[in-house]
């Protein structure tokens, strides 16, 4: 049985099997990838940015004899966000390839259809069985990054502390947890907004106004997911000349994850980007003790960030690419073959 299905007010059973479908796909997807955790699981998937929705419906099997609602063996997510709607499918091993997969698909593209949007999106991870079943679909990959892994065993710190400090006269790098301050939003969200990061894909938009990144910043925290700032200032003009984010979530505290890191045009060539990344990789040590991995996406054209990246000791895994679609092509190949 397929349903429309709202996290916020999904019963606790229903939030623990689908956690149970998750870490089922991953350890058939991506067995080095650590487990997620039900903390702050609910929130995750339903807090969102103003101006944004998030729409899912799940897949359950037959229930029990007693009544006991089926387990969850499938879930669809549609975030509704500017012009276009992005997708996330997830789909019990046990019962992929008789369909399930595109029923859930099919019913996203309609809602998205039927809401006005031209398109829809997807990330798709590469060398995993979602790649064919996406192209299969018709959808077209639109850009590739590399997904790199560092392994905080493996880090020589005492090296590492050298590379903090290995920044040109006249910048102060800082380090703050939860946020950059108040009064440096503005410089802040005008550094990103006056470097087009190659970092970034379509589908994880960055915030370059001052409002939507303090949006940004207190959905992050009501999802359960501490975001860890560094940033480069100019001394002399106080300037953000660069920064680097982190977030250490909840549901996987393990593994944290690298958002952007930026170096502005006009301070570029003065060993930042490299010091901001090693000054943050020091203070995690102490403030998340119990991490033990960070991951960060590339573009692979990115050439200065993964040379910095493997100096740091971080090491490739696998592609991360984002495909799309035309929503009316969607349905109606989808309908054709129903």
């Amino acid at each position: 049985m397929v349903r429309e299905w709202d996290p916020r007010t999904a019963s606790s059973a229903e939030i623990a099997s689908l956690l149970d479908t998750l870490n089922a796909v991953l350890a058939a997807d991506l067995p080095q990838d650590p487990p997620w955790r039900e903390s702050s699981l609910r929130e995750y998937l339903a807090e969102v940015m103003p101006g944004e929705r998030r729409i899912a419906w799940i897949a359950q099997g037959e229930p029990a004899a007693d009544g006991t609602p089926g387990a969850v063996l499938g879930q669809v997510h549609v975030l509704l966000l500017g012009n276009i709607g992005v997708l996330e499918v997830l789909v019990h091993p046990s019962v992929r390839r008789n369909g399930l997969g595109r029923d859930l698909v099919l019913r996203a593209a309609r809602r998205v259809y039927q809401e006005g949007f031209e398109s829809i999106g997807v990330e798709v991870v590469g060398d995993t069985p979602a790649v064919a079943f996406y192209e299969s679909l018709g959808f077209s990959r639109e850009y590739v990054e590399t997904r790199s892994v560092l392994d905080l065993s493996s880090v020589d710190w005492a090296e590492l502390a050298e590379m903090s400090t290995g920044v040109g006269a006249g910048y102060r790098i800082q380090f703050h947890p939860g946020g950059p301050p108040d009064e440096l939003i503005e410089a802040y969200a005008r550094a990103k907004a006056e470097t087009q990061d190659l970092e970034d894909g379509e589908l994880r938009p960055s915030s370059y106004d001052p409002q939507r990144l303090r949006d940004s910043l207190d959905c992050l925290h009501r999802r359960g997911m501490q975001p860890y700032i560094v940033l480069a200032l100019h001394q002399q003009t106080g300037a953000v000349a660069g920064l680097t984010e982190v977030v250490v979530p909840a549901q996987h505290p393990t593994r944290a994850d690298q958002y952007d890191t930026i170096v502005v045009q006009d301070h570029q060539g003065n060993g930042i980007d490299r010091a901001m990344k090693a000054r943050m990789l020091l203070e995690l040590r102490s403030a998340e003790p119990q991490l033990t991995e960070v991951q960060t996406w590339n573009a692979q054209a990115n050439e200065s960030m993964l040379k910095v990246n493997a100096e740091l000791g971080y090491r490739t895994d696998r592609d991360w690419c984002e495909y799309s679609i035309d929503v009316a092509e969607l349905v109606h190949r989808l309908d054709a073959t129903r």
